[in-house]
């Protein structure tokens, strides 16, 4: 896809996001829409993933590992084609396979379920040795919160990751600076996320988590990398495409309301509309 084509997608997915957690009446729309665009290119550009064969065994893995933002990972799921856009209507429903975190037993192109926070990268970490010792080449995707990195196995695993030189490991940290009871700085501050990492052996790359020109330059500079695992720091706006949930902390684990929910439509139809102009 093309940039504009990438940008007409992730409108979609920020679409699907807020209609999916208005339905649920719960949710989290904040992280979720920070992070769309990197669902985004995960999904429709980097990712080797097919909606047909969601098990096959050289694809990609990715693991949600701030699993709360389901919703942004479900939306791009629909679009990809794993499953029917209809069903994100039934987010959160009694008998839904779509629960409130990931559930890989019951959610094609799911390949983690995650929720617990912090444990994820462990998952990945996991996944991304299996295949060196498999020798097999297929690369692994974690989406990491700045909140969620305050979570001590986190740098157990990247300790471990780094240690073994997993270079088909990608940890992209998704900075909206926000978490549910406020900035990251005033919780317990994760900074300087970038010298942490690399204090593991990581190779650190910093991205605008909304330009995909920042992007595309990111992720092909972590697959060109050998011999350390590559972290991401992909600065971002919580709640971006709404303009009342920007770096708005109560959009963390809210959701909007009939009217709240009109008017982010009527602004994601807008962005749309001006990007199908271009």
């Amino acid at each position: 896809m093309n940039k504009l084509e990438l940008q007409k997608m992730a409108n979609e997915i920020r679409k699907g996001i807020v209609t999916s957690v208005h339905a649920a009446k719960a949710g989290h729309p904040g992280g979720s829409l920070s992070a769309a665009d990197i669902f985004t290119y995960l999904y429709f550009e980097e990712m080797n993933v097919d909606p047909e064969n969601p098990k096959k065994q050289d694809r990609d893995r990715f693991v949600l590992s701030k699993g709360h933002c389901a919703p942004g990972l479900y939306s791009a799921l629909a679009l990809k084609g794993f499953f029917p856009k209809e069903d994100l209507k039934t987010l959160r429903h009694v008998g839904s396979y779509l629960q409130g975190h990931p559930d890989m037993k019951h959610i094609p192109g799911v390949d983690m379920s995650s929720g617990s926070l912090g444990q994820g990268l462990s998952a990945a970490v996991g996944m991304a040795l299996s295949a060196k010792l498999s020798k097999e080449d297929y690369r692994v995707y974690a989406l990491l919160g700045d909140g969620e990195i305050q979570e001590g196995q986190i740098w157990e695993a990247a300790m471990f990751a780094g240690a073994k030189g997993l270079d088909n490991l990608v940890v992209i940290v998704d900075n909206n600076n926000l978490q549910i009871d406020g900035s990251v700085e005033e919780v317990c501050s994760p900074y300087p996320i970038d010298k942490k990492f690399e204090a593991f052996n990581f190779h650190v790359i910093h991205a605008d988590a909304h330009d995909f020109d920042s992007l595309d330059k990111a992720f092909q500079e972590a697959k060109a990398t050998k011999g350390t695992p590559s972290a991401i720091v992909a600065k971002s706006i919580k709640g971006k495409g709404v303009s009342y949930m920007e770096n708005t902390v109560a959009w963390h684990g809210t959701a909007p309301n009939d009217e709240q929910y009109a008017v982010a439509m009527e602004e994601l139809e807008k962005a749309g509309e001006a990007l199908c102009q271009k």
